[in-house]
């Protein structure tokens, strides 16, 4: 297996977890998403959106985090990062989507560049936009964990896909001083996953490519 993705990547992150807790080694291959090198070069021309992660394995090209995580759950089974009953995955899908798809793509890099670049926001201007869907979505998020019997993870007592999501975004959100005061079941659930060594090796700060 290979994995093209850069250190600070929410969504890199979240395979990387994954491809730990499956217990599976690859080959890392960085792809520095904020010099602009997923957009040349020989990344560019394997990757049809342009977009980390991308994992080769088998022959194949896969991308996009969620799909990828799917893949490997169905492909390496054990240990499952997803529920065996059809309402246990539906739930850990929808707490996986609410950071993947509602917060993320609101505060990734291309979104933030952009809003720099293009509308001409300061850097206070900016950083207030992070923090206030990330806030408003992680307030979301803690809801949907007050719909479920308390576990010690996302849900139930072993880490899922939606765990995957939680942390990077938990990192991200740090790095920009976001508040994550007032959301038990959520802080409590990435704080366990960080006793985990597959979560632990996973972040940016061990990473080949990364940088201060």
């Amino acid at each position: 297996m290979k994995l093209h993705n850069y250190f600070r990547s929410s969504a890199s992150f979240r395979v990387r977890i994954a491809l730990n807790l499956k217990g599976l080694d690859y080959e890392y291959i960085p792809v520095h998403i904020a010099r602009g090198d997923h957009k040349t070069g020989p990344f560019a021309a394997i990757s049809p959106d342009q977009l980390v992660p991308l994992l080769e394995d088998e022959g194949e090209r896969f991308t996009q985090s969620m799909a990828i995580i799917e893949y490997l759950d169905e492909t390496q089974p054990e240990p499952p990062l997803l529920p065996h009953d059809p309402v246990g995955r539906a739930h850990v899908r929808a707490l996986a989507e609410s950071i993947a798809c509602e917060i993320h793509p609101l505060n990734n890099l291309r979104v933030l560049k952009y809003l720099v670049r293009e509308l001409k926001l300061d850097d206070d201007a900016k950083n207030a936009w992070y923090r206030h869907w990330v806030r408003l979505g992680m307030e979301a998020f803690e809801r949907q964990l007050a719909q479920h019997p308390a576990g010690t993870y996302c849900y139930g007592n072993t880490p899922t896909m939606a765990d995957c999501c939680l942390v990077p975004q938990v990192f991200n959100g740090q790095r920009f001083d976001c508040d994550f005061s007032g959301l038990p079941r959520t802080m409590a659930a990435f704080e366990a996953c960080m006793q985990l060594d597959a979560f632990q090796r996973a972040q940016p700060s061990r990473c080949p490519d990364a940088e201060a």
